[in-house]
């Protein structure tokens, strides 16, 4: 059932969908949960709006129609990467979805950057971060990911070290969400990593990122194996830099460089993950392919046809 909003006051609703749309996502098992990186596009009217509005209003507004959308059961919450929300945010987030719904949370950066005083504070990130998203959100909280920028040489010459102080830090907070934590140093992927966060209860957050290998090297590295849930963002296109795929992809309302290699990667391991009885998130980014949430649509039939065969 739905909380909060009534539809017949939205200023922006669900785009009327094809049949195919719907057959797809009743075939799509529940323990997937695909999205996209925020949902504030207005190049996505006819897509996932009915009508078109601005970026602001969408922002405001369009969370409900946007969950209305029978593929889209997650969508990234990247806002709270540049400050953490209060429990009142995320309550009123949480009103404006499904009860099948899971937000995926972006941890705040004051968390995971090593510019902040607050960089690897548990008690900082227990308060200020985990918190207020578990208070809010309640059962509609997803992964809690905690993703570090591209680290300085002086963390990087000693991954063992980094390790050992990302264990400390994920090992005090509190338990309940599912804890993800995402690295975009290669460098720091390997035996002393995996072992920090399983220690510690949490789980790798894989990254389809030109920074990082592929995402079956990922897996190795990080000893994600099979044994629980699977949390992946498909972040970037190959040999694209962001701010040149932001320009070229916009205004994100079709697919304009398709990666068939990334989209059978992400469908492999999410079949061998639902094939052991565990949860798959999977949030794309406009700037993989085009328009996430075309993306997800061409995802969600891979990973169908994978499962029937």
């Amino acid at each position: 059932m739905l909380q909060g909003r009534l539809f017949d006051d939205e200023v922006v609703g669900p785009a009327p969908l094809p049949d195919r749309i719907r057959t797809l996502a009743a075939r799509l098992p529940a323990r997937v949960r695909l999205g996209t990186s925020s949902w504030s596009f207005p190049g996505w009217r006819g897509i996932v709006y009915d009508r078109p509005v601005s970026e602001a209003l969408l922002a405001r507004e369009g969370l409900a129609a946007y969950a209305r959308h029978p593929l889209l059961r997650t969508v990234s919450l990247d806002r709270t990467y540049y400050a953490p929300l209060g429990a009142d945010a995320f309550a009123g987030y949480a009103a404006q979805v499904p009860d099948g719904f899971r937000f995926l949370v972006k941890a705040a950066s004051q968390c995971t950057s090593p510019r902040e005083a607050t960089f690897l504070d548990a008690s900082f990130a227990a308060e200020q971060v985990v918190k207020p998203c578990t208070e809010g959100l309640r059962e509609r909280g997803g992964p809690l990911v905690f993703q570090f920028p591209p680290l300085p040489e002086s963390l990087l010459k000693h991954p063992e070290r980094f390790a050992e102080r990302l264990h400390g830090f994920l090992d005090a907070l509190p338990r309940g969400p599912l804890i993800a934590v995402e690295v975009r140093d290669r460098r720091l992927l390997g035996r002393a990593y995996a072992e920090a966060l399983a220690a510690a209860g949490a789980w790798p957050c894989l990254s389809l990122h030109p920074r990082l290998p592929a995402l079956a090297e990922q897996r190795a590295l990080t000893g994600a194996g099979l044994q629980g849930p699977l949390v992946v963002r498909w972040m970037l296109h190959p040999g694209r830099a962001y701010d040149e795929a932001r320009a070229a992809y916009a205004p994100f309302d079709r697919l304009q460089e398709e990666d068939p290699a990334a989209r059978e990667s992400v469908a492999d391991l999410a079949a061998a993950h639902l094939a052991r009885g565990h949860e798959v998130y999977v949030t794309i980014n406009n700037k993989a392919e085009g328009s996430a949430p075309l993306s997800v649509v061409r995802l969600a039939e891979r990973l169908v046809a994978r499962l029937a065969a």
